[in-house]
């Protein structure tokens, strides 16, 4: 059952910009039917199709349940950072921050830190503190350089330290 739903959910998500929202939306919905609300991949997607849609206020919660569920990687990943940038988007981003701050996706070794650490920028700019956005979002950009990476990582240092 796994296979059939994951490939069923695959298939909504690849097809999305054709359907519009509320269709895919619809879809979601029915597929997360078929396991159940406990479930913790169920959850994410039925988060997920609410952020597509910019029902953020709905998707909070879910995602919540998700990870609460045990949600395996990398779909755990996937959540911490939407939960993230809903929140953000929600105007929580205090809570954004300490969220991707304390889950380990930001470590530069994890496979999703880049984007982590782009929505950890994007909470810090919300919340009030650009500089320290602008220094995550620059020492992120320096990990993927072969030159000026030192350059960069001592500029997004001095932003942090100039205040």
């Amino acid at each position: 059952m796994n296979a059939d739903w994951d490939a069923r959910v695959d298939a909504v998500w690849g097809a999305a910009a054709e359907l519009g929202e509320a269709e895919v939306l619809r879809r979601i919905d029915e597929l997360v039917a078929e396991r159940g609300e406990t479930d913790a991949l169920a959850a994410f997607e039925a988060a997920s199709a609410r952020d597509y849609v910019g029902q953020e206020a709905e998707a909070a919660p879910l995602y919540r349940r998700a990870l609460e569920a045990g949600l395996p990687e990398p779909h755990k990943s996937y959540a911490i950072i939407q939960l993230a940038s809903t929140l953000r988007n929600l105007g929580e981003a205090s809570e954004a921050i300490r969220i991707l701050e304390e889950s380990g996706v930001t470590d530069p070794a994890h496979p999703q830190s880049s984007a982590a650490n782009a929505f950890l920028a994007l909470a810090h700019v919300s919340g009030g503190d650009p500089q320290k956005g602008a220094a995550i979002a620059l020492h992120a950009l320096a990990g993927t350089m072969t030159e000026y990476s030192r350059a960069i990582h001592a500029y997004a240092d001095e932003l942090t330290s100039v205040r």
